[in-house]
């Protein structure tokens, strides 16, 4: 069912001295929904993602994952929890197969302790999890190639299967169209979709097109506080938000 929240940020606020970065920012996130970020460089976008993924901590406010209060757990509980999320910039590692980058996201989450003598490569449910995120990032016939030499949205792509990889409802993307070409935006669009049924997103991105296709909500930040928020056509149509942000030409 579409309104199931996975994922609640409310009153999210966060402050470095006299600097308000993120000012009373509440976003819902309910399954089989991708919930759009957009603004300037500046707007608290990222920052946003970091106190929601608990890299970094509130100064107020509170989260709530798949029904439970998870304000004061760390970044690595909320993981494990089932919240993933990727960054702007690659976070793989280069030396690795595809399949290998995989497979240590699986780890991470399916550890097993007290197996100290089994080689953790032929663990079989890391092994699954890795084969399975890898298909559904479309990676299938990349599992055995060294992940630096693949190409830039092949490489966003596997960030995400690294993310699905640890099994998790909701998925926070930071920028993941950045730097790709028409062809590499396209399936990465159908990879969303195709994401979208049992998960909820959180996408910032910049490229307005994009968002605009693929997105069910869409928030405006400028300046770390909320401008507006509601589904693409009011977004489009908010004078407010051409003013700030869109431009009179969207």
């Amino acid at each position: 069912m579409s309104n199931e929240v996975f994922l609640r940020g409310q009153d999210i606020t966060r402050r470095w001295g006299g600097l308000v970065a993120v000012n009373q920012v509440s976003v819902t996130l309910e399954r089989n929904c991708i919930h759009a970020v957009i603004g300037t460089n500046g707007a608290g976008k990222s920052t946003l993602i970091n106190l929601l993924s608990g890299e970094i901590a509130l100064s107020g406010g509170s989260v709530e994952l798949l029904g439970e209060d998870v304000t004061a757990w760390t970044q690595p509980r909320r993981a494990r929890a089932g919240l993933g999320r990727s960054y702007q910039r690659n976070t793989i590692y280069p030396s690795f197969s595809v399949f290998e980058n995989c497979r240590l996201a699986a780890q991470a989450t399916h550890q097993k302790g007290w197996s100290w003598w089994q080689r953790a490569d032929r663990c079989p449910v890391s092994t699954e999890a890795a084969r399975d995120a890898a298909h559904r990032a479309g990676l299938d016939k990349l599992l055995d190639r060294t992940a630096g030499m693949i190409s830039h949205g092949q490489k966003r792509q596997l960030e995400i299967a690294m993310c699905l990889a640890t099994g998790p409802k909701v998925l926070l993307l930071d920028e993941p169209l950045a730097g790709m070409g028409a062809e590499e935006t396209e399936r990465m669009l159908a990879m969303l979709d195709e994401l979208r049924p049992d998960h909820g997103i959180l996408l910032v991105e910049h490229d307005m097109d994009a968002v605009f296709r693929v997105a069910d909500q869409i928030t405006v930040m400028v300046n770390g506080t909320v401008i507006a928020s509601g589904d693409p056509d009011f977004i489009r149509n908010s004078s407010e938000v051409r003013e700030a942000y869109l431009g009179e030409g969207h």
